[in-house]
């Protein structure tokens, strides 16, 4: 049996946290109706998620090097990285197990904020901002244009099922066997992971998860069954300008929503 963690707090919401609604360009547009990037890797890794409830900092470690990979390159990080930055971001104390209780998403995206996601050479500083979890055209829109979309999902435990070799459902879908176990949302526990591409937006069309240091196939009425909060990020330091990334009004109305927030939680 694999050891996967889970540690998604259930989803909060702070007084004037930055919303993606500032972008109403953005958001409102219709997305692409297939997102291909079979021929990108963005090489997930586990970052410590097998044996802490660190799925909120490994989410933010992994939404970088998705970012890095689509613009050409890598930025390497480590288990030590994600720890740190859980511990900053949690209040989780290495080797006090009592402290590892997971993340509220909103908490970590607002530490990322304020102190950034330190690593060995660097620290990478995000602009986000959270959006309506119904809203399934703009998650994609999320997912084309800000690398990907940073999600809350309430994990099933016919989701957590394993075969004999320790691999979970090859697609996680709402119809799973019934020897699979308990299909109801959150029965299993709360989750952060990201959403990396889709074939379509049909229900039973596929989309690619990245959580666990691997690629996880789901069906859109899955995201729908399980998504529980859904938010977006964006690195300055490491986006490729071009293609589908916000620009002008809609940006500066980002970047003006963080300020705003960053003040008020000073």
């Amino acid at each position: 049996m694999n050891r996967r963690k889970l540690g998604c707090c259930p989803a909060q919401r702070h007084p004037n946290q930055p919303h993606l609604s500032a972008m109403r360009g953005f958001m409102v547009r219709q997305a692409p109706v297939r997102l291909d990037r079979s021929g990108i890797n963005p090489t997930p890794l586990m970052l410590g998620n097998d044996v802490l409830g660190d799925c909120t900092s490994a989410g933010i470690g992994n939404h970088i090097r998705a970012t890095a990979a689509l613009a050409g390159f890598q930025v390497a990080m480590d288990v030590a990285d994600a720890v740190r930055f859980y511990s900053r971001s949690t209040g989780y104390v290495p080797g006090r197990p009592a402290t590892d209780n997971g993340g509220v998403e909103v908490d970590v995206l607002t530490t990322a904020l304020r102190d950034g996601y330190a690593l060995e050479t660097q620290t990478l500083f995000p602009i986000w901002g959270s959006a309506d979890p119904t809203d399934l055209n703009g998650i994609r829109n999320i997912t084309a244009g800000l690398s990907a979309a940073y999600l809350g999902v309430q994990l099933a435990q016919a989701d957590m099922w394993e075969d004999q070799d320790g691999n979970l459902p090859p697609v996680w879908d709402t119809d799973s066997p019934a020897d699979h176990g308990d299909p109801t949302p959150g029965s299993a526990g709360g989750h952060c992971l990201l959403l990396w591409d889709y074939t379509g937006t049909a229900d039973t069309d596929l989309v690619t998860l990245l959580t666990w240091g691997a690629k996880q196939k789901a069906t859109w009425r899955w995201v729908r069954s399980r998504i529980m909060e859904a938010h977006g990020l964006a690195w300055g330091q490491l986006h490729a300008p071009g293609g589908l990334y916000p620009t002008g009004d809609d940006w500066a109305a980002l970047v003006a929503a963080n300020d705003a927030y960053l003040a008020g939680a000073a």
